[in-house]
């Protein structure tokens, strides 16, 4: 029986301890110091053929600085543009402006004209109405004549540190008073009558006569007479018998308001009996009454 050849078995090569570590084994021997080394060089290479940094921002800021100049440039260039337009509007305006304030004074003056014409109508028709006396007593009541005698002048101011400030609050409603130390409508309303019922026959005030139809209102800070402006201080002329006229309205109610409004707000009032007080006629009296329907009217609009 033939004998089979042993089986050889080919020699096998000893195997690394570290052959299952190759990628760590490759990181370790080719390390990232290279790449770095790389990109700083090729970095390098680029700032020796480029612009320093310092010239780039250079540069860079001189471009915005012309980028500016040319914008004030061409803004200054569009208002030059503009401004002889603007200039004309403006002047157009002014000149409208001086126009409608020369046409209302025009206007004013038409109306004081006017008023002056219809106060001598009145009084002549007062005149020639009846007797002498009665027209008189009516010229004076109404106020559609001028008047002068004796009596007293009042003459009322805000306090010299008037403020109008304050809480907020408006003291007037509860305590009847002003702590602002500013003359205010209800005030002269006060005086007024304060003095019709002390015995004045005629009242004015800074010149404008009052009237049965008279009112004395209130417009923002301003006191107006018949719708005319008054500024401080407010000079009240009353004719009557001067010394008791001064004492009654003193002792009034009224007075001792006026005086209340000194002591404890800082208004200013002065009070004197005048020899001879003259008033100014009212510049019109109109009186308008309703009238009531005709029989005819009545058919003629059924």
């Amino acid at each position: 029986m033939p004998q089979q050849p042993p089986v050889r078995s080919s020699p096998t090569r000893p195997q690394r301890p570290d052959a299952s570590m190759s990628l760590i084994t490759n990181v370790m021997d080719h390390s990232l110091d290279d790449g770095y080394a790389e990109a700083a060089a090729r970095k390098k290479s680029e700032g020796q053929g480029g612009l320093p940094k310092t010239l780039r921002a250079k540069l860079g800021l001189a471009a915005g600085l012309v980028l500016a100049a040319l914008v004030v440039t061409v803004g200054a260039a569009q208002a030059r543009v503009t401004a002889p337009v603007v200039a004309k509007e403006r002047q157009e305006l002014i000149d409208r402006i001086d126009s409608e304030t020369a046409a209302a004074d025009k206007l004013e003056t038409t109306v004081d004209t006017l008023r002056d014409d219809v106060s001598a109508r009145q009084r002549a028709a007062l005149r020639s109405s009846g007797g002498s006396a009665e027209a008189d007593l009516v010229g004076l009541l109404s106020g559609a004549t001028a008047v002068h005698g004796p009596g007293v002048k009042l003459v009322v101011n805000d306090a010299k540190e008037a403020s109008g400030g304050g809480d907020g609050a408006n003291p007037r409603e509860t305590s009847g008073f002003s702590d602002t130390g500013r003359v205010r409508d209800r005030d002269m309303q006060r005086v007024v009558n304060g003095l019709w019922a002390s015995g004045a026959e005629a009242i004015s005030v800074n010149g404008q006569r009052l009237t049965a139809l008279s009112a004395i209102r209130a417009a923002g800070d301003a006191i107006l007479v018949d719708n005319r402006p008054l500024v401080p201080p407010y000079a009240v002329l009353a004719v009557g018998d001067g010394e008791r006229l001064s004492t009654r309205f003193q002792n009034s109610a009224d007075g001792l308001y006026l005086h209340a409004l000194e002591e404890n707000y800082a208004i200013r009032a002065t009070i004197s009996t005048e020899g001879d007080v003259r008033l100014p006629a009212a510049p019109s009296v109109i009186v308008r009454t309703a009238q009531p329907k005709s029989e005819k009217t009545e058919k003629g609009t059924s």
